[in-house]
């Protein structure tokens, strides 16, 4: 029976074997991506190599990425649904293209050597193709090649048979999607897959990269065609052990039981309220996916804005099913050492980060645990007049005043009237959330999201700049300023970096006539590709906590700046215009924000 362990083992080993160079998994915090606040998908660390950059490590990749979506945070508790998961990836940069990669999907899924799917057990989706884009017809015809007989072989439409961009602009292209037949009855004559009702489970899905959407909306064919091949590790181990959940796989059988240890309760027991089970799912998704956020080298921590702010949901909701299942104290640590012990091999960062990630859990279930005492005392002193509502809604106001004056999470709010069957005006909580935060000037933007909003012409001038600016930032204040992110769009650029108190206007002075001077020079860019230790030795920065394969890329600005970097860079500093520093802020404790514009 093969485990999460060995399919990752084995898959990293099918397409090393296939000349791919194995490469690490990057952040769940999007350096490339700034439409999304965490990686959902094993594709975002690569977006600048799907649009052309070079690869340090060749054309053919293979690795395992650590992935966070947040849409399906309120389905979490049924039997599938998940906030973090794995994906394994293959990927041609420019290099194999459909046959390749449908082929050894087909191997590695039938062969005997590898998962041993019987062939008659598959069945495929293609692009129907629409008014944008022609049907995918080379996709069936290798099926068709490899023995797929044609009443396998679906059309489907772009919602089932599209992948991308990840943000609004970017790489796209149809996919194809292999599915295995569980054997269950069809649930009526329009069955197939992509059907919900289990008779089908997707077990693969190569994406052919054959597009870059245009923020006009249309599509022009990328100058080289990429593969980006997806296989989701804990689904995929459910099938295969024949199990009818991921959480009665070893990916969560520890963590439950570390769970009925503390409960007394039993997952799954016959007999069991549906709700406890719910419970027990909730809180082992929310802290494995919580334990892995808290230990990503990009540190995030509990708050109420941006990636912090999911986090500090996550941890919240799984205190409070927690308090369902009968826990009053402290106990979110003991499972997060279960999901440390489980991940520690292919995911060293959570052993090294691991005091940081028990701290940081006992001090906001700690803190939630005062907030959810007060904000459930103040439901309940609601909960008469809302009962004699004949509407049964609660008012948007209400939620509001126990989100604002007692931190209490309108998702909680909501949960808690659906338990009374009652329903929150969730329009008016929205709208006085809005005036709450063009009070007190909170807004988005302080929703750090980080990356490149793009690889336009004037983004990647920006991104050009945020290297003379870190440079310019160690010479005034010190080699201690380290980049701690940056976001960049068309409009202006955003820089996050070490440093204990704020710049004096006679420091921001300093800093942008070092950088005007710079560009002012038109100092030649170059590139070159040398080993990560190598880079380091020559002098080139490198960031701090961020995972870099062994070789790298280092981008050297005249006599001014080295760095180890991915994105996109103009060839002549000249090119970049003149810099001004339009606001210096503090973002966090010990680290300081810069807003600059080039014009």
């Amino acid at each position: 029976m093969i485990t999460i362990h060995e399919l990752r083992r084995k898959y990293i080993e099918f397409f090393k074997a296939r000349g791919h160079a194995e490469i690490s998994g990057k952040s769940l915090i999007p350096e490339n991506d700034p439409t999304v606040l965490f990686t959902t998908a094993g594709m975002h660390p690569l977006v600048p190599y799907l649009l052309g950059e070079p690869h340090p490590a060749g054309k053919r990749l293979t690795d395992y990425q650590k992935c966070i979506r947040t849409g399906d945070i309120d389905s979490v508790g049924d039997p599938s649904h998940l906030t973090f998961f794995e994906m394994l990836g293959n990927w041609s940069l420019g290099d194999y293209f459909k046959k390749e990669a449908l082929t050894w999907s087909f191997e590695f899924l039938t062969s005997p050597e590898y998962l041993g799917i019987p062939a008659e057990n598959i069945s495929v989706t293609v692009f129907a193709g629409d008014e944008s884009v022609p049907r995918d017809e080379e996709s069936a015809s290798i099926w068709r090649s490899l023995g797929i007989p044609e009443e396998r072989i679906y059309y489907l439409p772009r919602e089932d048979n599209w992948w991308g961009p990840a943000g609004t602009t970017g790489p796209c292209g149809p996919d194809s999607e292999m599915f295995v037949d569980t054997g269950k009855p069809a649930c009526g004559p329009d069955c197939r897959p992509g059907c919900h009702c289990g008779k089908y489970f997707e077990v693969w899905n190569d994406v052919f990269m054959q597009y870059n959407k245009k923020a006009d909306g249309t599509y022009e064919p990328l100058a080289h065609p990429c593969v980006d091949t997806g296989m989701g590790i804990e689904r995929t181990v459910a099938m295969l052990q024949g199990k009818k959940s991921v959480y009665e796989t070893e990916a969560f059988t520890p963590i439950l039981a570390v769970l009925e240890s503390i409960t007394g309760k039993r997952y799954g027991a016959e007999g069991n309220d549906p709700e406890i089970d719910r419970s027990f799912r909730i809180i082992a998704d929310h802290v494995r996916a919580s334990t892995f956020i808290l230990g990503d080298p990009k540190a995030v921590t509990p708050s109420n804005v941006g990636a912090g702010y999911v986090l500090r949901r996550l941890i919240r909701r799984a205190v409070r099913h927690g308090r369902k299942l009968g826990i009053d104290g402290l106990f979110l640590a003991r499972p997060a050492q279960a999901v440390i012990d489980i991940y520690g091999e292919p995911y060293p960062e959570l052993v090294e980060n691991q005091a940081r990630i028990l701290e940081e859990l006992e001090r906001e279930e700690r803190k939630f645990l005062e907030t959810l005492q007060k904000g459930e005392h103040e439901f309940e002193k609601m909960l008469p007049n809302l009962l004699r509502n004949a509407s049964h809604v609660m008012p948007g106001r209400l939620a509001f005043k126990l989100y604002d004056t007692y931190g209490f999470p309108i998702e909680l709010t909501e949960e808690l009237a659906h338990e009374h069957q009652l329903t929150v005006d969730r329009a008016g909580f929205d709208e006085a959330f809005r005036k709450h935060q063009e009070l007190s000037r909170a807004g988005s933007e302080q929703v750090f999201k980080g990356g490149l909003a793009d690889h336009s012409e004037i983004v990647t001038r920006y991104h050009t700049a945020t290297h003379l600016l870190h440079k310019a930032l160690r010479m005034v204040l010190g080699e201690h300023v380290a980049q701690k992110g940056s976001n960049i769009t068309a409009e202006r650029m955003r820089f996050d970096f070490s440093h204990p108190a704020p710049l004096t206007r006679e420091e921001i002075e300093q800093v942008e006539a070092i950088v005007n001077q710079q560009i002012a020079r038109d100092l030649p860019v170059s590139m070159e590709i040398m080993p990560l230790e190598d880079a380091k030795a020559s002098g080139a920065i490198a960031l701090f906590g961020e995972k870099y394969e062994p070789i790298v890329k280092v981008y050297t600005i005249g006599d001014f700046s080295k760095e180890v970097c991915g994105g996109p860079h103009v060839t002549h500093t000249g090119e970049l215009g003149t810099f001004k520093i339009i606001k210096e802020q503090s973002s966090s404790a010990g680290v300081r924000r810069i807003y600059a514009v080039l014009n």
